[in-house]
């Protein structure tokens, strides 16, 4: 048989709005400006009905046996995948009544046998962890006591959200689970758990020390793979434990984001795999409303942010900074003046950052400030303003694409109406806003900050 590898297009009709016109290059600096016109949509009700769409899901093939006519390609509901009756009650247990888009297209590919290895990108909100969350649970032989499928996520706090879903797919299952992240189990103590969530650091330890036996590993995921597999960031850790398992193992990655070098990267870490993904440029998120405001120094964008605290506790809101340092110094401050606020980065004890992430859950506090420590992949549905107090640069100076697409993309959740406000204070961070709009061909409009009634009124009004 021909090991060509086939190239088929397919729509994705609810994964994305339809693409926004061209975005333009923004003014130059002018505190005066005007406020663009306001979005009336109303929110999606239900978080699994995703937003109408034209865009594009390329797939390609690792073979021509996944013909995209039949059965094994598609599915229109859980019904068709021939899980256990256990599965499929822990489901629609979920909510999930019917899969998304891209669960349709991936499942069948992801549960086929033989296994076959996949990379999955796809845009934030889309149904991505349930779709591999699924896999490992249908993969697992309930008579083998031993640990069977290993997924790992670039953050404590993101592994934590993983195994949250683990745990409420698999509750009429009997399947056994550990989170291995620092603190969440006993050194030298044996895990016989058939599915592990953690962090690459505590996972290749517990494998290192013999606690976890890797011989009946089948299954292996990486969430966030861009960034587990960057040789500047987890690759090296990453890479480790992939040299610790069973060469057969099913490789699942998945990503909103593939920067090309780590895509060519990719291929070679799940060789022959099923790919689906979306083109970067329709990876902006259309739900989102972008602005920016503009700042004279930064003392006066601290004073910005605190005329914005209003509109920071419509809902809930997370504000991103470059430093840690920045972090604690905006929430002490704002403390200070009688604000509620949370901060959040890689510094605080795993105890206080996991309380600060179920006080900011359960929605006790309404502002979360923070690094890039939870940029990715954290779903809190409540959250529909994100703020870029620094943009996100990369270590040359640059913007971060990437890591601006996954940091507004914490809001607008499922299609929901969500905004981001970027704050510039000079000529350079100007531009690099404009690089970022150019980028992403969508506009990023400005804030006046000389009527806080007015902008008050408009934001909500999207809010």
């Amino acid at each position: 048989m021909s090991k060509e590898v086939d190239n088929i297009t397919l729509k994705l009709d609810d994964l994305l709005t339809s693409k926004a016109p061209a975005a333009t290059t923004p003014p130059p600096p002018n505190p005066t400006g005007a406020l663009a016109g306001d979005n009336d949509d109303d929110d999606e009700d239900q978080a699994d009905n995703l937003i109408q769409s034209t865009q594009i899901v390329q797939v390609k093939l690792a073979d021509q046996q996944a013909d995209p006519n039949s059965p094994l390609y598609s599915v229109k509901s859980f019904d068709d995948l021939g899980l256990t009756p256990e599965l499929l009650k822990g489901i629609y247990g979920m909510k999930f009544n019917k899969p998304s888009k891209i669960q349709e297209r991936a499942l069948p590919l992801l549960i086929q046998n033989p296994p076959r290895n996949m990379i999955g990108q796809s845009q934030s909100g889309t149904g991505k962890t349930a779709a591999f969350v699924l896999t490992m649970l249908y993969r697992v032989k309930m008579q083998v006591k031993a640990p069977q499928a290993i997924c790992l996520a670039p953050s404590r706090e993101l592994a934590r959200q993983i195994m949250d879903v683990v745990e409420q797919m698999s509750k009429f299952t009997g399947i056994t689970t550990q989170l291995v992240v620092k603190d969440s189990y006993r050194r030298n103590q044996p895990i016989h758990a058939q599915i592990i969530v953690g962090t690459p650091g505590s996972v290749t330890e517990v494998i290192r020390r013999k606690m976890v036996p890797t011989r009946d590993i089948g299954i292996f995921v990486l969430d966030e793979a861009d960034n587990m597999l960057d040789q500047d960031g987890l690759g090296d850790q990453t890479l480790r434990i992939q040299t610790m398992l069973n060469n057969d193992i099913q490789t699942v990655l998945f990503s909103a984001t593939f920067p090309d070098h780590v895509r060519r990267f990719a291929e070679k870490f799940a060789k022959n795999a099923n790919e689906i993904s979306l083109k970067r440029e329709e990876l902006s998120v259309d739900s989102i409303k972008q602005f920016y405001v503009d700042c004279d120094s930064q003392e006066h964008k601290y004073e910005v942010l605190v005329n914005l605290y209003d509109l920071l506790t419509v809902s809930q809101s997370i504000i991103f900074c470059k430093l840690r340092t920045t972090a604690d110094e905006i929430s002490k401050r704002m403390i200070d003046q009688g604000h509620a606020v949370l901060s959040l980065h890689g510094k605080m004890t795993p105890e206080e950052r996991d309380k600060v992430m179920d006080d900011f859950r359960r929605g006790e506090f309404k502002v979360l400030v923070t690094t890039n420590v939870i940029a990715r992949g954290i779903d809190i549905l409540q959250v529909t303003l994100v703020i870029n107090y620094d943009l996100p640069m990369d270590r040359a100076g640059n913007p971060d694409y990437e890591a601006y697409l996954h940091r507004i993309g914490r809001t607008g959740r499922f299609g929901r109406t969500g905004v981001s406000i970027n704050f510039v204070h000079n000529k350079e961070t100007w531009e690099k806003m404009a690089m970022i709009e150019q980028h992403f061909q969508r506009s990023i409009e400005l804030i006046p900050v000389n009527d806080w009634e007015e902008v008050e009124k408009r934001l909500k009004r999207v809010l």
